[in-house]
């Protein structure tokens, strides 16, 4: 049996997907299992040990170089070949589990005699499948979405741990990090402040304030991750702390995150990718959330702590706001106390990657 997950975007969403490939991998032993993603995304599911083939869509770069202007018959060719790809194989089962239209269109161009995916689709990605698609409640969480999935294809849905595969290289490219950083030998905690969203942000003084706090009264070494655009911006909030501190924002592959987080106490985050790849790792999360819904997208399982502010309008959903109270109303206080609860073991245990509710 040969079957085909679509799941491009993005890396939060991938991580969450986890659970969901490894409870078809232990329903469907004997079943070949290739996974089509977007490249940013792809680290986390290269080198899986249930997927035969990762197969990587370049979208984004396609769009960067068509945009800028440059030569479009190499892109042309790319996506041929990716195209050619996709076609290689006749799948018995193909799952769209992103739903929308960029991931329709790749189901619709490959072959396979089942397509189905989850209610809800948008952009008209459910004209593509051929079945019915699974009824999901949307006020659960993504995980519990995607495992509804793999019970409508007789999969049970217990028993996973969700984790990203790492190896010896990942790990060793970290140790060398902070060894060669001067990291001392006290609790490390991980800092995660940025997201795509600008409603999701909080105050870069606030991180600095918190980091010292955490550094000085909590006597943990605060390290600071994200992608290398945040590079400068965790630099000028490290620049208003008054303690030493480790900016890897930029420094490290995805793998080399997942491992990093694995040997963290902590992240303190707001809702972004990452904070579901320290989740997946087994690392207690502490999650600033705003304008989003914890109940949906948040750390998944026992022993994270999420800081919200007492708002009406929260959850909206927007990546715009005026005046962004969710995120302003929540206090250095507030989150530094939900540090210490999780250091202090006052929230149940993280055993094992994601627990689930």
């Amino acid at each position: 049996m040969n079957i085909l997950i679509v799941k491009l975007s993005a890396i939060g969403d991938v991580v969450q997907s986890l659970p969901f490939l490894e409870a078809i991998r232990e329903g469907l032993p004997e079943a070949n299992i290739d996974w089509l993603v977007e490249e940013a995304a792809s680290q986390i599911i290269e080198g899986h040990p249930a997927v035969r083939r990762v197969i990587v869509s370049r979208r984004k770069s396609w769009q960067e170089r068509l945009w800028g202007g440059r030569n479009i018959f190499p892109v042309i060719g790319e996506v041929v070949r990716l195209l050619k790809e996709v076609r290689a194989d006749k799948y018995d089962l193909i799952i769209d589990l992103q739903g929308l239209l960029k991931s329709g269109v790749l189901t619709a161009l490959s072959k396979g005699k089942r397509k189905i995916g989850m209610s809800g689709s948008r952009e008209g990605a459910g004209l593509f499948l051929n079945e019915r698609p699974v009824v999901v409640d949307y006020d659960r969480h993504a995980i519990d979405r995607y495992l509804k999935v793999a019970e409508y294809l007789g999969c049970d849905s217990d028993g996973w741990m969700g984790h990203i595969p790492v190896f010896e290289s990942d790990r060793g490219g970290i140790d060398r990090i902070l060894n060669n950083d001067g990291v001392k030998k006290r609790p490390l905690v991980a800092i995660n402040p940025l997201a795509k969203w600008t409603t999701k942000l909080w105050d870069h003084e606030r991180f600095a304030i918190l980091a010292d706090r955490i550094r000085d009264e909590l006597a943990c070494e605060v390290v600071f991750t994200g992608s290398p655009v945040d590079g400068p911006v965790i630099g000028r909030i490290t620049g208003i702390m008054k303690g030493a501190t480790l900016n890897l924002a930029g420094r490290t592959s995805l793998k080399e995150l997942a491992y990093l987080y694995s040997r963290c106490r902590l992240l303190v985050t707001v809702d972004t990718g990452p904070m579901h790849m320290a989740a997946a790792m087994g690392c207690p999360v502490v999650a600033l959330f705003g304008p989003t819904a914890p109940w949906r997208t948040g750390p998944y399982g026992k022993g994270h702590q999420v800081i919200r502010a007492d708002i009406e309008c929260s959850p909206c959903f927007k990546k715009r706001c005026d005046h962004m109270s969710c995120m302003k109303e929540i206090t250095v206080d507030g989150v530094f106390e939900g540090v210490k609860k999780v250091l202090e073991g006052q929230t149940p245990e993280v055993s094992g990657g994601i627990e689930r509710r």
